[in-house]
């Protein structure tokens, strides 16, 4: 069975996105060892510094590392990621599963991840052009990777 970690920078703070990130979590563990790893955000001053965002973002960077399923593949989160359609990115996760057998996806705080984690990551995964609050993009990645264990199980999940 697959590992599956999300490692997020900052918590929830709407109880209706803690409700889904539970069904989900009740969903995704018929698929896989599901857990979500929420790390503290670096605190930044009202207007931070070019600076200061770079320092915070290679603090948050070593956490992150250190919060990584040993052996996992790595997925950052980014803008400039690859998109994929579901059935695509279910081959992927297959693919994964028998290669790594375990995964961690990467979000990070408002400004984004420092290349240092990119630079290790397998891949750089964007879920979307538009965007979205980090806190939702939680939810909208169990909803996606949850749809990816129904395309490889043949289920109706997926229309």
């Amino acid at each position: 069975m697959l590992s599956f970690r999300i490692v997020c920078v900052g918590s929830l703070k709407e109880s209706y996105l803690r409700e889904a990130i539970a069904e989900y979590e009740k969903r995704l563990s018929a698929f896989c060892s599901f857990s979500l790893v929420e790390l503290k955000e670096y605190k930044l001053s009202e207007n931070p510094s070019a600076a200061e965002i770079a320092k915070a973002l290679d603090e948050e960077a070593d956490r992150i590392l250190k919060a990584t399923l040993p052996k996992s593949y790595k997925i950052a989160l980014c803008v400039e990621g690859k998109q994929f359609p579901s059935e695509k990115l279910a081959e992927r996760l297959a693919a994964i599963e028998q290669t790594h057998g375990a995964l961690t996806l990467i979000i990070g705080s408002s400004h984004g991840l420092s290349d240092k984690v990119k630079n290790a990551s397998d891949l750089r995964l964007s879920i979307s052009e538009l965007t979205f609050p980090h806190q939702l993009v939680r939810v909208m990645l169990m909803e996606i990777f949850y749809r990816c264990f129904n395309i490889l199980k043949g289920t109706k999940y997926h229309k």
